[in-house]
């Protein structure tokens, strides 16, 4: 069975300084992995190499068996960044639409059970949105479709109490492989 996530080595360098260093990692589906530590550790840089939005400097990335940069395999990645940036006049209904639209029409049902279950008031535009409510939007983002994979960068900055329960209940069930890249807390 090929894994979810398989690093090889990977390192990646700005001059000097090397953000990461020769890890090597696998993560199966089903399992829930943290990488958990200080700023400028590595963190959301290894995120992003498995996206293919960053290249390594030297070693490998694959996730779900191939390159992040596959559109078959990216839709199959639900990903939270850890600084959502949509545009201003964005509803979240919109984005959800838009960005839904990459791996086909979003279903409907199962964005209005998210929209409820998170308390998000999806006609709002993005400039009008609280930053909490703003995570939620990337939190449906993440979750619809129901991916092999969920790449959460800091998911629970800025959410209420019941969107952070939500998301603990959620993730002790599911199916796919986690990989959560967070501060000392979590």
């Amino acid at each position: 069975m090929t894994a979810t996530i398989e690093l090889r080595e990977l390192t990646k360098r700005w001059g000097d300084f090397t953000a990461v260093d020769r890890l090597t990692l696998t993560v199966e589906a089903g399992e829930c992995y943290a990488f958990l530590g200080r700023n400028g550790a590595g963190k959301s840089t290894t995120a992003r190499m498995l996206l293919d939005f960053l290249h390594p400097t030297s070693g490998s990335a694959k996730v779900l068996g191939g390159s992040g940069r596959d559109p078959a395999i990216r839709a199959r990645i639900g990903y939270l960044p850890g600084d959502l940036d949509l545009p201003r006049t964005m509803t979240g209904m919109e984005a959800v639409d838009y960005f839904g639209s990459v791996g086909g029409a979003p279903d409907r049902k199962e964005v209005d059970e998210l929209v409820e279950r998170l308390g998000l008031n999806t006609e709002r535009r993005f400039h009008e949105m609280s930053t909490g409510n703003r995570r939620k939007v990337g939190l449906v983002l993440a979750f619809m479709g129901s991916p092999d994979l969920l790449i959460l960068d800091e998911p629970t900055n800025h959410l209420d109490v019941q969107a952070i329960e939500w998301l603990e209940n959620t993730l002790t069930t599911w199916a796919g492989a986690v990989l959560v890249v967070s501060h000392d807390r979590y």
